[in-house]
C-alpha cells in the first residue's frame, strides 16, 4: 500500500524523535519518505550493501543478523534501523530480514543527514547508539587474523597441475596454499601455470611441488594490516599465507587488504557527510592522494579506485548542497544538482578540476535565479575549497549559462543536435556524460532518454559526434613508436589523459550514441556496447583490455608520485617504464588507433 504524506506525518508524530520536530518540519520529512511493502522472509538489505536510506517500521517484523549470521535485534512497528551504516560511510555492517510481511518507510540518506544536522534531538538520539571511537581500526594496525581468509584453499604437493587449475576455478581463487600434514610447503598461482605449464607445453600431469613457489613468505596471525602490505610492496607478491606454530591457518590476498581500503573510503565519505563548513571538509579530501596511493598498492582495479574517489566528490557536493539550503532556505522550486565530465562519469583520480550543472524546475520564476544562483556560488566556491578546482572553461552551476530551467535546457540539447558546428560537439560531448547527484532526479529522465533518442537519429550530428571523437589521438609517431609532448615542461613525457584515457572516453561516447545507452561510466560503456551489439565481442575485448592497462597505468604513476611525496598529475615518462609495460603501453595505444580508424570509416563493429 502506498501511505499518503498525511499518513506518515500523522505515524511519526508517535515515534521518537520524529515527534520533537514542529508539524511542518514533520510534514516536510514525511514528504522525503518513500513506503514500501516487503512480503515475509525477505532480504532487506544484506552485510557489505550499500545503504541509501534510513528504514523505519510502519508495521511487521524485521530481524537484524551480524556478520556470523547471529541476531542482534528483533525490531518492530515505529523502531528504526540502517543509521548505523549511515553514519560510517554508507556499508552495512549488519544484515536485515523480514520475519512478516512488513511496511517499511524509507527515509533517503541525504535526507536523514540533513535531518540530523538541523535537529539537536535526531542528533542526540541516534548518536547514542554509536561505539566508543577511540579504538576504531585502520589497515595499519588491524591484525592479521581480522583480515585473512580461513581456512586457506589449499592442496597437496603431489596434486596435478590440471588438478589445481579446477580447484582453483571452483574456488574463484587466484592462489592455492600447498601443505603436506598442515605444514605450508609452498604456494600455486595462476601465473605459476601459466608460465611454467601453459607457456612451457609441460604435461598437465605435473604436480605442483616441481611448479609451485617453496618456502613462501609468511606472517603469523599478530601480524598487523600493514605488515601485509609492506611485504607485498617489497617482494612484489599478491597473497601471503598466515602461519601459527608452523601449521597453515590462513591467507591474505590483495582483495582483503582492498576490503579494508574501501572501509576506509566509506569513513572519509561519513566524515564528509558530518562537516559543517567546506574548510572541514577540505580537511578530509586532503587524504585523497594517500587513498589514492593505498589503493593502487594493493592492486585494486583502475575502475573501483576512480569510483570510490568520486563517491567522495559526490559526497561532498550533496553536503554542500545541503549547507546551502540551511543558509539560504528551501528552494523555491525543485532543481537537480548534476556533475558532467570525470565526476560524472564516475572516473575521477587524484587530479579533478568540477564540472557541474544545475536543472532548475520549469515553475521557476525570473526572481528565483537569486536564489539560486546562491546556492550554486556557495557550492562550487565550496568544491574549489575541497581541492575540486573551479573549471577552466567555467562550466559550472555558478556560469548563468548551466543554471537553467529544464525547457531551456532542452532547448540547448535540441539546438546542438539540429546545429552542431564546433562549439556544439564540445558541449554536447561533455553533456552527455552528465550524471545527478543531489535534488529532483526526474527533472532529468526525461531529458536524457529524449536526448539519446533524438540525438541517434540525426546521422549527421552522429557523424559530427565521430569526427570529435577523433581529435584525441594515442601518442604514436609516424613508425609505430611512442611520441611525447611537446610541452617544455614536460619534455619526454605522455600526457595520459588526453592521450591515453581521453581517446577511450570519447570512443565510448560514441558507442553509448549509436547504440542509446544511458550509461556514463566509460567501461560500463564498452561493456554495454558490445552486449547491445555497437562494438564487437573481439573488438569490445581488445579496446576494454586497452583501456584497462592504459587507465592502470596512469593511476599507478599518480600512487608513485604520492609515494614520494609529489603532487600526482598525468604526464607519464615512458623511458621510467619497464620494457614489457612500456611495449604493453604502446600495443594498447595501437589498439585505440585502429579502432578510432575503424569507427571513423564506418566500422565501428571491428
Amino acid at each position: 500500500m502506498a501511505l499518503s504524506t498525511e499518513t506518515v506525518a500523522e505515524f511519526l508524530q508517535t515515534v521518537h524523535p520524529y515527534d520533537s520536530l514542529d508539524p511542518a518540519e514533520r510534514g516536510a520529512l514525511a514528504d522525503q519518505i518513500t513506503s514500501l511493502e516487503i512480503p515475509k522472509d525477505q532480504v532487506i538489505y544484506a552485510l557489505g550493501d550499500t545503504m541509501d536510506a534510513l528504514y523505519i517500521i510502519y508495521s511487521g517484523n524485521v530481524a537484524v543478523s551480524d556478520d556470523t549470521g547471529a541476531p542482534l535485534s528483533q525490531l518492530t512497528s515505529r523502531n528504526s534501523f540502517g543509521e548505523r551504516a549511515l553514519m560510517r560511510g554508507g556499508i552495512a555492517g549488519t544484515s536485515a530480514r523480514t520475519q512478516s510481511d512488513t511496511v517499511l518507510l524509507t527515509l533517503p540518506a541525504h535526507a536523514f543527514q540533513t535531518l540530523q544536522s538541523t535537529s539537536d534531538a535526531v542528533r542526540r538520539f541516534f548518536d547514542r547508539s554509536r561505539p566508543v571511537q577511540a579504538t576504531k581500526q585502520t589497515l595499519a594496525t588491524q591484525r592479521v587474523d581480522s583480515l585473512m581468509s580461513s581456512p586457506a584453499i589449499s592442496c597437496a604437493t603431489g596434486t596435478s597441475a590440471q588438478q589445481a587449475a579446477s580447484q582453483m576455478r571452483d574456488t574463484g581463487v587466484s592462489a592455492l596454499c600447498v601443505e603436506n600434514d598442515g605444514e605450508l610447503k609452498g604456494i600455486l598461482t595462476n601465473r605459476d601455470l601459466t608460465s611454467k605449464i601453459l607457456a612451457d607445453a609441460r604435461d598437465p600431469e605435473t604436480p605442483v611441488a616441481e611448479i609451485m613457489t617453496q618456502d613462501p613468505m609468511s606472517l603469523p596471525p599478530s601480524a598487523i594490516g600493514s605488515d601485509v602490505l609492506h611485504l607485498m610492496m617489497e617482494k612484489h607478491i599478491g597473497h601471503v599465507p598466515i602461519v601459527e606454530a608452523g601449521k597453515l591457518v590462513g591467507i591474505v590476498t590483495q582483495t582483503d587488504l582492498t576490503r579494508v581500503q574501501a572501509v576506509t573510503s566509506g569513513e572519509i565519505v561519513a566524515e564528509i557527510a558530518g562537516a559543517d563548513t567546506a574548510e572541514d571538509m577540505a580537511l578530509v579530501t586532503s587524504r585523497i592522494p594517500q587513498l589514492l596511493m593505498q589503493l593502487v598498492t594493493t592492486g585494486t582495479s583502475h575502475e573501483v579506485v576512480t569510483r570510490l574517489i568520486t563517491d567522495i566528490a559526490d559526497a561532498a557536493t550533496r553536503r554542500l548542497l545541503a549547507l546551502a539550503e540551511l543558509k539560504l532556505g528551501a528552494p523555491p522550486v525543485p532543481y537537480l544538482w548534476l556533475a558532467c565530465g570525470s565526476q560524472g562519469r564516475q572516473e575521477q583520480t587524484g587530479v579533478s578540476d568540477q564540472d557541474n550543472c544545475l536543472i532548475i524546475h520549469d515553475d521557476m520564476k525570473p526572481e528565483d535565479d537569486t536564489y539560486f544562483k546562491a546556492l550554486a556560488n556557495f557550492v562550487c566556491d565550496g568544491l574549489d575549497t575541497c581541492g575540486y578546482i573551479y573549471c577552466p572553461g567555467d562550466m559550472m552551476a555558478s556560469a548563468d549559462r548551466w543554471r537553467q530551467p529544464l525547457a531551456v535546457w532542452k532547448g540547448y540539447f535540441d539546438r546542438w543536435i539540429e546545429t552542431p558546428d564546433k562549439e556544439a560537439q564540445m558541449l554536447a560531448s561533455v553533456m552527455f556524460d552528465l550524471r545527478p547527484i543531489g535534488g529532483e532526479q526526474s527533472l532529468f529522465e526525461n531529458l536524457q532518454n529524449a536526448t539519446l533518442d533524438k540525438a541517434a537519429k540525426n546521422s549527421i550530428f552522429v557523424g559530427h559526434m565521430i569526427a570529435n571523437s577523433l581529435g584525441h589521438t594515442p601518442p604514436l609517431g609516424l613508425f609505430g613508436g611512442l611520441t611525447t609532448v611537446k610541452d617544455p615542461a614536460h619534455k619526454n613525457q605522455i600526457d595520459m589523459k588526453h592521450n591515453g584515457v581521453v581517446p577511450v572516453v570519447d570512443l565510448g561516447r560514441v558507442y553509448a550514441l549509436q547504440g542509446k545507452l544511458i550509461q556514463a561510466n566509460t567501461r560500463a560503456r564498452l561493456v554495454a556496447a558490445q552486449s547491445a551489439g555497437v562494438l564487437s565481442t573481439t573488438g569490445g575485448a581488445d579496446l576494454l583490455a586497452a583501456y584497462d592497462f592504459i587507465a592502470q597505468t596512469r593511476l599507478e604513476h599518480q600512487a608513485n608520485q604520492v609515494k614520494a611525496g609529489v603532487a600526482p598529475d598525468n604526464f607519464l615518462a615512458p623511458n621510467a617504464l619497464p620494457d614489457f609495460d612500456r611495449s604493453h603501453l604502446r600495443d594498447a595505444f595501437v589498439v585505440i588507433k585502429t579502432m578510432q580508424s575503424a569507427i571513423g570509416h564506418g566500422r565501428g563493429m571491428l
